[in-house]
């Protein structure tokens, strides 16, 4: 009686710890779904962006299912393939995550260096198949590291590093406070490597380092989620420039000043030339205002308005355009004054 006592306690317990450890993964999980929701509906980001956010968070689920096997392995009867296998994954990936976020950042930007390190390390780590320079199993099921066992680390680091300087070199963040978010991101990441060097040496279905990567992702898209929607209004106000510009520039007014300049040319040339230099300025500001994202001071725009004035003047003899203007001092959106002379 007391045996089977014994036994159902046995089971009860090894059931719960499993449902325990299973239970333990689901916040990563649930992360990552809600992250994959935010990027699927997230409609500032760009189609090409988000395929490569689409593979970044497959990949994320699969080091979250990697680290979890490999802590069933560890805890198991030796299974040195299996576990083997695991591990080499397991480090490789960490490694394309991050190129991955180089391929957000800068998705023009060639990266076949970083390309060329993850291959270094994926066939580094693959030795451990047939030699102990990297790591091996030992037929006690325990994890050892070789002479190259930091190589996957070294490598990492090295991406994580340009990550962090091609963030701030591409996004040039506008605020000052919001250079700190990729700041928490690499001291989360720097933090968790601490933490599983020391706390983590004990199996745990999921380390340390994955779940500062998977938080670390949410906070860092949600920091870029911040520089696609810039982007966005930066391109709606050139768009909005461009049609103002392109208001301006009506075609009646370029081909009847065409027409002009060419009429002047066979009764005054001087003329001509003087009236051709006029809209060339005249071109030339319009599209200087295309670079030009604030407002513009009032002298400025009165100058373009002026040489606008002094080529219809020409055209319509009859017309003059008197200035009577008692203040300068002031800014305004520029092509705002042309409209109104007109």
């Amino acid at each position: 009686m007391s045996g089977n006592l014994d036994s159902a306690t046995g089971l009860k317990a090894f059931l719960t710890g499993n449902y325990l450890e299973t239970l333990g993964i689901l916040p990563a999980l649930t992360l990552l779904m809600l992250l994959a929701f935010i990027v699927q509906i997230d409609r500032y980001i760009r189609s090409d962006l988000k395929k490569t956010m689409r593979i970044i968070i497959l990949a994320l689920f699969s080091l979250v299912a990697q680290n979890y096997l490999e802590y069933r392995l560890a805890k198991g009867e030796v299974q040195w393939l299996a576990r083997t296998l695991t591990a080499i994954y397991g480090y490789a990936i960490r490694s394309v995550i991050l190129i991955l976020f180089l391929r957000v950042i800068a998705p023009k930007k060639r990266l076949g260096w970083a390309w060329a390190l993850a291959g270094v390390n994926v066939a580094v780590n693959a030795t451990a198949l047939f030699s102990h320079i990297c790591f091996w199993i030992s037929e006690d099921n325990h994890y050892h590291g070789g002479p190259l066992k930091d190589l996957c680390l070294y490598i990492s680091l090295i991406l994580l590093a340009c990550w962090f300087v091609m963030t701030i070199r591409v996004f040039q963040p506008q605020k000052r406070r919001e250079s700190w978010v990729p700041v928490l991101v690499l001291v989360i990441v720097l933090g968790s490597l601490v933490l599983d060097n020391n706390v983590g040496l004990t199996p745990q279905p999921i380390s340390f380092l994955t779940i500062a990567v998977i938080i670390g992702c949410m906070a860092y898209y949600s920091w870029l989620h911040l520089q696609f929607v810039r982007e966005h209004e930066q391109i709606l106000r050139q768009e909005q420039r461009i049609q103002i510009m392109m208001t301006q520039i009506q075609p009646h007014f370029l081909y009847n000043t065409i027409a002009t300049i060419r009429a002047l040319c066979r009764r005054n040339a001087d003329k001509a030339g003087e009236v051709a230099e006029k809209f060339s300025d005249y071109l030339r500001q319009n599209l200087d205002t295309l670079e030009t994202t604030g407002p513009i001071p009032f002298k400025r725009e009165l100058a373009h308005t002026k040489l606008y004035a002094e080529i219809e003047m020409v055209r319509f003899e009859n017309v003059r355009v008197e200035y009577e203007i008692a203040d300068v001092s002031f800014s305004l959106p520029p092509l705002t004054l042309q409209p109104m002379v007109e």
